[in-house]
C-alpha cells in the first residue's frame, strides 16, 4: 500500500524545507501538512497539483508510485 504522508514528508526534506517553508512557498497551510505527512488527512487533488508542480514532478511521483 502507498503511504502517501511518508512521500510528501521525503519530498519536503529532500528539498532542504521545513514545513513551515513549503507552506509559505505553496501558500498551504502548515497545519495541513503536517496532518498530511502523519497520515491524518489525505490532500485533495487540488493540493496535489500544487505540490507537484512545485517540485516539478508528475503526481505519481508525489504520492511514491514513480
Amino acid at each position: 500500500m502507498i503511504n502517501i504522508g511518508n512521500a510528501l514528508k521525503e519530498h519536503r526534506q529532500n528539498s532542504g524545507l521545513s514545513q513551515s517553508e513549503l507552506a509559505r512557498l505553496t501558500d498551504i497551510k502548515q497545519q495541513n501538512i503536517s496532518r498530511w505527512e502523519s497520515n491524518i488527512h489525505i490532500p485533495d487533488i487540488i493540493d496535489c497539483i500544487k505540490l507537484a508542480d512545485f517540485y516539478e514532478i508528475t503526481l505519481d511521483e508525489l504520492v511514491g508510485r514513480g
